[in-house]
């Protein structure tokens, strides 16, 4: 062969390398609306390259193993891709190789319950409401740890949590109460009763609001448990009408009145289980409570969030008439004329020992 046919020959094959370079970092886009590339775990890059040209995320296969040529080392990964904008075949390929899955957020504040958690996979389209209930009612996943829990309910840690939409209720589960299990290990428990104190936790986190109150709160329940008394507790009534589906944003007489098990103003001692989720501080609250001779508590009326804590029932009498008066102040400055009724779990409204 000439000198000079093989200069034309490497310079064909510069211009094809050249163009292939080239055809792989123009960006491309055939779909209109976001689509979601699942590519299941061992696919290789044949397979690959054709889900994303059929989703329309590349143009052509070829493309791909263009941009494999040009990175031979990486590692394409499995998982679920959302490809919302036009994008170059390097660009993808990019991704993929990072393994830049779509991950939906599920944000668990600490006083959720399972209801609430079904309400937020509801709201979110990420699960059926019902799946998750049935999983989280089974306590399984927890009876090692705690044999005397009716449910999941108090070991769905609150946290952020980063799921697929193909994660199923049974693997969620699993991530939360695996991330229980972490928290109650870092708090050196020891030999404390879980039941116990994740049940007492978790009324310290609905009513609390500030920090520093939580450990107060805790003595005072377990105040009222030394001395027979009943918790009287608010979320627990709440918490029994929402597992009789009667709960319509207020407490009522009738659920004053329920004989259901978890109302502590029918039954004494603490509900059969925890009525949420308790962040690590109401945990550490339950773990070491303050030493107090309170017996009750009603939110005051500043605004604070804070609660007004007594010795006797006459010093909570006169707390409660002051909560009402400020709350009636409240209501002439804004123009409203009238009390709301209670609609927050923890927010008092002055007629409950808790």
């Amino acid at each position: 062969m000439s000198r000079r046919a093989t200069l034309a020959g490497l310079m064909l094959v510069a211009a094809v390398a050249g163009g292939a370079a080239l055809w792989v970092r123009i960006p491309y886009a055939r779909f209109q609306e976001p689509v979601f590339v699942d590519i299941p775990k061992g696919t290789g890059t044949r397979g690959i390259a054709e889900l994303l040209a059929n989703a329309g995320v590349i143009q052509h296969p070829l493309q791909l193993w263009v941009a494999r040529a040009l990175r031979p080392s990486a590692r394409l990964k499995a998982g679920e891709y959302r490809f919302d904008k036009p994008a170059s075949p390097r660009e993808v390929f990019d991704r993929i190789a990072r393994g830049d899955v779509f991950y939906l957020a599920l944000p668990v504040p600490e006083g959720n319950n399972m209801f609430d958690i079904a309400a937020a996979l509801d709201r979110e389209n990420i699960m059926e409401p019902a799946e998750f209930l049935s999983t989280a009612n089974n306590p399984r996943l927890i009876r090692d740890l705690d044999p005397k829990a009716p449910n999941l309910e108090g070991y769905l840690f609150p946290d952020t949590y980063h799921i697929t939409r193909h994660t199923t209720a049974e693997q969620l589960c699993a991530m939360m109460t695996e991330r229980f299990r972490k928290a109650w290990q870092e708090l050196g428990a020891g030999k404390a009763d879980v039941h116990a104190t994740v049940t007492l936790a978790s009324l310290v986190e609905k009513e609390a609001r500030l920090a520093e109150e939580r450990p107060v709160i805790a003595s005072v329940y377990l105040n009222r448990l030394r001395l027979g008394m009943p918790l009287q507790c608010d979320p627990t009534t709440i918490y029994a009408a929402l597992l009789e589906d009667r709960y319509r944003g207020t407490i009522h007489r009738s659920d004053l009145e329920s004989r259901q098990l978890y109302n502590t103003y029918q039954h004494a001692g603490l509900p059969p289980g925890p009525i949420a989720s308790p962040g690590l501080e109401s945990l550490k609250a339950a773990l070491h409570p303050g030493q107090s001779e309170f017996l009750y508590f009603v939110v005051r009326p500043d605004g604070s969030g804070g609660h007004q804590f007594s010795k006797a029932l006459a010093q909570h009498e006169l707390a409660v008439q002051q909560y009402r008066r400020g709350l009636r102040k409240a209501q002439q400055k804004s123009g409203t004329g009238r009390v709301p009724r209670r609609k927050a779990p923890g927010s008092g409204d002055g007629n409950r020992a808790g």
